[in-house]
């Protein structure tokens, strides 16, 4: 009885077995392996795929010889299955005939995706995250796809801060394609979880306030602290880590390293992050040893150096000293400058010992390397030689890392191209020494178009300018240039026009060549320009005169300025080749009819023939977002006609101011300076420092300083008239022009500081944003100038320059000061300072500078 029971207990196993073999494998009840030939293959269960390639997939071929039982059964499933097609795959025998095998691969095709979709996120989060995902309609619905989609979904989350966000992946037939089925995914991203805390474990040398600072990514949730969101992303946060490192480097910790760091939940909402970090100790520099130097002696490249027996071992520091000071004063700069071009040096700790550092700095000096040729690429518009007449590099010269710098900021500074996309590419040639450098540009629109229309003095007023800046009158009358003009040869031609009809009419033109003769840096200038204005019509209404004409209105009130100018500007070599200077010759004439509006007398004339002599030095990098460099001017503008001395005036009391200004007798000085210095390792943050200074001195002492040239300032330094050639200097946080007295002043100062940061480099729309601390005052006599005694104000602003409308700007500014006794806007002013202590405006500006000074 329990060998029957045992008999049947072995009988139901061997038919378990063989029912489960018989699912994913051949079946065949022979123990001892037969030989056949498979003289067929047929498929099942496969609707979508070729059934002639999953033979092949699988391995088998028809006609082969295989043995029954054997490993080449189980073979081409595995191959089968590896191929992620399938959901089931079995090859069972379908008959035999003699020596004759014949097989069916039974296979259940695992369901393709027609289309997949977001709930729980939003449209622009749904592209995003589509981006990374690289699925396609008709592709395989595994398991492991949808591992990845949910992991790929969900990180996305975490690193946006959403540390307990969720993704859920489910599926749902597509009844309009067979075989296919919708993914759906569904995201709950939560709450963005912020940082309470950062816990600090194991510094000493770095207080927790210092090591908060460097993690310029990972921040704690504080009310203050509105610009930046507190969030927990890991790949940032692996970011500061490395700049805590890195700082402990830079304080000869060459051992320290974060051994350990966790995040814990605080509260639903919010996270401590803790850092566990082992300082070690400070290292010192013990001895320095040069090796491989020929060129300059161990002792010179000491001095360079610039570190001792002793100094702390910073490597960060070694680093700047040996390859990239930005002065230029390093190891690396003192070669490449003359030619070793293939110059390299190796720092190698020879000796630690305790906490001192030996080093060995091993160099390669190579031989000098001379430029073969220059190329230039990128250049659509702009002439070659254009651009070759501003480099610094030229065939045959010494291989100078300072001149292809050097090169790239004019290239910079003349405007034609985007500063950010300048390229240089130096192609060695070692097998005979020299270099070919190729520089890659990329045109910029820099030509500027102003139509607009406004109201003013009762009327409307248009007003049209064009602006060139890289002209080409060379190609006026070549076939094919004007498209729509002649450019690339770096000339600059303005043309503007404003009118109001028979009121107010204005027109200027001014061209400049800035490398007259083609050969030396040597800019020409010439302008021209004419204006009328009246408060009265030209002609008397519905009156003729005697020959039939309209009747000209004898009693109309007009001025009329016309004014020439011709100016030659030379690039200097002395003291260095970042100084120029300027000659200008200039002639101004107004005639009054009937005007006494502005000046002290209605009738008249006024000449002002004038020199004026600047000398500047200008190392700004780029023109547009300026991050480093500076520009200095000074600059003496002087009439030149002694008219007083000439007519030998005894009494000038006598005189009508007609006669006492029918000729300008006048000195005039001004000194402006700009400098930009980057606060920020991206160079991006820039701080301006500006100051100016302004002064007005008559020839004659009886006569004093005239009436005209004088200085104004207060608001935006846009509005008002220059009918008097008044210079109108902003202030913002303060009215137009209310600082000074009504007829102007003498002497003039002002101070301003500005913290930039850009939105946008891009040179089709450059946009930043600033904060102000400025200062200012003018005086109209000498004894009371005092420099220090401004008119203080603050605010903030942003500036967007568009290529065709130049710089634009809006500033908020405060006013913090009383203005002084006489000032044009005491009153009004005065009374809103003592009621608030401050008076607050806003401010539309044009154009690179706000006021010259």
């Amino acid at each position: 009885m329990k060998m029957y029971k045992y008999l049947k207990f072995l009988f139901v196993c061997c038919l378990a077995i063989n029912s489960s073999f018989s699912q994913t494998t051949y079946t065949d009840y022979q123990l001892s392996p037969r030989e056949y030939t498979l003289a067929g293959i047929s498929i099942d269960g496969a609707i979508f795929l070729d059934h002639e390639l999953i033979i092949q997939k699988s391995g088998l071929q028809r006609g082969e010889k295989i043995a029954i039982p054997s490993d080449k059964i189980s073979k081409a499933i595995t191959k089968l299955w590896d191929q992620g097609l399938f959901s089931e795959v079995s090859i069972l025998k379908e008959k035999t005939q003699g020596n004759n095998l014949f097989l069916r691969i039974k296979l259940q095709e695992r369901p393709r995706m027609s289309r997949y979709k977001f709930s729980g996120v939003s449209k622009s989060e749904a592209d995003q995250i589509r981006d990374d995902l690289d699925l396609f309609s008709g592709k395989i619905i595994t398991e492991a796809l949808k591992m990845n989609v949910k992991n790929i979904s969900r990180n996305y989350f975490i690193e946006k801060g959403f540390l307990k966000a969720k993704s859920t992946i489910t599926t749902e037939s597509d009844t309009l394609v067979n075989n296919s089925k919708i993914l759906k995914i569904e995201v709950d991203k939560g709450s963005r979880v912020k940082i309470n805390e950062i816990i600090i474990d194991g510094n000493y040398f770095l207080s927790d306030e210092k090591i908060k600072r460097l993690m310029k990514e990972t921040k704690e949730r504080k009310w203050y602290r509105f610009y930046k969101k507190s969030k927990f992303q890991n790949s940032l946060f692996n970011q500061d880590k490395n700049a805590i490192t890195e700082k402990y480097n830079e304080i000869a910790h060459r051992d320290a390293q974060i051994i350990s760091d966790s995040i814990y939940d605080f509260d639903e909402n919010s996270i401590n992050v803790y850092l566990k970090i082992s300082e070690g100790n400070p290292y010192f520099i013990r001895n320095i040893k040069w090796s491989g130097n020929q060129k300059y002696s161990s002792g010179l490249l000491d001095t360079i150096l610039g570190i001792k027996k002793g100094d702390l071992y910073n490597q960060t520091s070694l680093e700047t000293k040996l390859f990239m000071n930005p002065n230029g004063t390093d190891i690396s700069s003192i070669y490449m400058d003359d030619g070793y071009l293939f110059f390299q040096v190796t720092p190698t700790e020879k000796k630690i010992e305790n906490d001192s550092v030996d080093l060995e700095i091993k160099i390669y000096e190579g031989k000098q390397a001379r430029i073969k040729k220059v190329n230039v690429t990128g250049n659509t518009k702009t002439s070659d030689h254009v651009i070759l007449r501003d480099m610094y590099t030229h065939p045959g010269d010494l291989f100078s890392r300072d001149a292809i710098i050097r090169t790239q900021r004019q290239l910079a500074q003349n405007g034609y191209f985007d500063p950010e996309k300048l390229g240089v590419n130096p192609m060695p040639n070692p097998t005979d020494g020299t270099v070919d450098i190729e520089y890659v540009v990329e045109e910029r629109p820099n030509d500027q178009i102003e139509l607009s229309g406004g109201w003013g003095n009762n009327s409307l007023v248009g007003t049209l300018g064009l602006t060139f800046n890289n002209f080409s009158a060379r190609k006026l009358f070549k076939k094919g240039s004007w498209s729509p003009l002649p450019s690339g040869d770096g000339q600059r031609l303005s043309i503007r026009a404003q009118s109001s009809g028979y009121f107010f009419q204005s027109y200027n033109m001014s061209f400049t060549e800035p490398w007259l003769g083609g050969k030396k840096p040597n800019s020409f200038t010439v302008s021209a320009y004419h204006s009328l204005q009246s408060y009265d019509r030209k002609f008397i209404t519905d009156s003729l005169d005697a020959e039939g004409n309209k009747a000209i209105n004898p009693a109309r009130r007009v001025i009329k300025i016309t004014g020439v100018s011709v100016g030659l500007g030379k690039r200097l070599k002395w003291p260095d080749d970042y100084f120029s200077v300027y000659y200008e010759a200039g002639y101004q004439y107004y005639d009054l009819n009937n005007f006494g509006n502005v000046f002290s007398f209605s009738e008249g004339y006024v000449n002002n023939p004038y020199v004026l002599w600047r000398i500047s030095r200008n190392s700004i990098d780029q023109p547009l977002y300026p991050r480093s460099g500076s520009s200095i001017s000074l600059s003496l503008k002087t009439s030149v006609y002694p008219y007083s001395r000439i007519n030998d005036f005894e009494d000038h009391s006598l005189l009508t101011d007609q006669e006492k200004y029918k000729y300008l007798q006048y000195n005039k000085f001004k000194f402006t300076s700009s400098w930009f210095t980057p606060i920020s390792k991206d160079k991006k943050l820039v701080v301006n420092a500006r100051l100016g200074f302004g002064l007005l001195n008559g020839w004659n002492k009886n006569l004093g300083a005239p009436p005209f040239e004088r200085f104004y300032l207060g608001g935006s330094g846009l509005s008002g008239f220059n009918l008097d050639g008044r210079e109108i200097i902003a202030l913002r946080g303060y009215d137009e022009q209310t600082i000074s007295s009504n007829t102007g002043d003498r002497l003039i100062s002002k101070y301003t500081l500005e913290l930039r940061y850009p939105v946008s480099l891009n040179p089709s729309a450059t946009i930043y944003l600033l904060s102000f601390l400025e200062g200012g005052n003018s005086w109209n006599d000498y004894k009371k100038y005092n420099p220090f005694q401004v008119k203080r104000s603050a605010g903030f602003g942003v500036r967007i320059f568009l290529p065709m409308f130049g710089l634009l700007g809006l500033d908020y500014g405060f006013g913090f000061d009383p203005l002084d006794p006489g000032a044009a806007g005491e009153v009004n002013h005065n009374a809103q300072i003592q009621s608030k202590g401050y008076r607050g405006q806003f401010h539309f500006t044009i154009g690179m500078n706000i006021g010259e000074l």
